[in-house]
This record gives structure tokens, sequence and C-alpha cells, in this order.
């Protein structure tokens, strides 16, 4: 079992969406605050953000948000945070929020959302990063996502055991007990990076 610390909440910024996502950030949140897992995001003030964060402080949780300074000059952050990290720009966010992390969990989002999730992919091909990968498939919203990382190892774009550099949950609970139960992989992973 995994000795998960912190876990990165990559998720929508997004307003406007299916109440069914909130409730899910939030049950997300509660989970983490209870269990003193600190929650890293992007600090974000709207959204799947605010709520994943607001749900982590409310139930006796830390947050830690990583955002850029153009961000803030915008006055997009949250200011009730248990630690904001000002950063440069987006790459630095990325990287930091990383580092930060013992496992990623990836909720619905938009672009902003999958491109996060499909770098750490990427970082963990390649070795550069280690840790569990969570994509939380609420109402089978990354469904086709899903379905296009599957055509990518059928059509050998990617190998078979690169399936495994994520796994899927269908609730916040299966989603906490994965990030546990997800072995952490070896740097050897890098041998498979090719084709």
């Amino acid at each position: 079992m995994n000795n998960i610390q912190s876990v990165c909440v990559y998720c929508a910024s997004s307003t406007k969406i299916d109440k069914a996502y909130f409730d899910a950030a939030e049950e997300l949140g509660h989970l983490l605050g209870e269990k003193h897992i600190r929650l890293i995001n992007g600090a974000g003030s709207m959204g799947l953000m605010r709520t994943v964060s607001d749900a982590t402080l409310a139930a006796g949780g830390e947050v830690t948000g990583v955002i850029p300074r153009f961000m803030v000059e915008q006055g997009w952050q949250h200011n009730g945070l248990t630690e904001l990290i000002e950063v440069e720009d987006m790459h630095e966010r990325k990287q930091t929020m990383a580092t930060l992390s013992d496992a990623v969990i990836a909720l619905p989002g938009g672009i902003g959302t999958l491109e996060e999730l499909l770098e750490i992919i990427t970082w963990k091909q390649l070795g550069l990063y280690l840790n569990p990968i969570v994509i939380l498939n609420i109402n089978g919203y990354f469904d086709l996502l899903l379905d296009m990382l599957e055509k990518a190892i059928d059509e050998n774009f990617m190998r078979r055991q690169h399936g495994d550099i994520w796994m899927v949950a269908n609730t916040p609970a299966d989603a906490i007990e994965a990030i546990h139960n997800t072995p952490v992989w070896d740097e050897s992973i890098r041998k498979f990076a090719a084709i």
C-alpha cells in the first residue's frame, strides 16, 4: 500500500457543468481532508477546482495551490488556501504540481485538464513521474479518451504495458483506493518508451 501524503487533482474551472461533477469534486475533497491527504491543484477560484479545494479545507485538510503570475494578475486565484505558490508560467506550474504530489487524480475538465492528464501520462511513460495516475470517470466523461488511448495501443502507437500507466475509477472512493493500491513504477520503465 502506497504512503500517499499529497494528491494533485486536475479538474475543470468551468461553472456551467452538470451538478454530478460538482458532487464528485466535493466528495473527493471531503475524502482527502478526512484522510489528511494534502490537495495540490492549480489554485483556481471557480468550478470544480474551487469545489474540491473548499471541500478539502472544510474536512480539515490542507490545500496547496500553484498558479502562474499572469493568472494572479487577473485575480483568478483562490485566496483561502493553506498555501499559495506563485510561479512564472504554465510549465513551471505543472512541474511544481507534479513534484509536490505522491499521486494524480483527474476529474472531468476541459482542454487544460486533458492537456495536464496527457502530459503526466507521457512523463510516466518516460519514467519522469512514477506515481499513481487515476482517471476519475464520472458519468463516463472520459470514455472517448480511454477509447482513443486503447486505439493507440491496439495500433502499436503505444505498448500494451503502457495501458498500466493509468487506472480508471468511477467514484471518488474508488479513486482514493486506487492511488493507495496502484504500484509505483520503477525508472526501468524507460526501456519500454519506444515501440
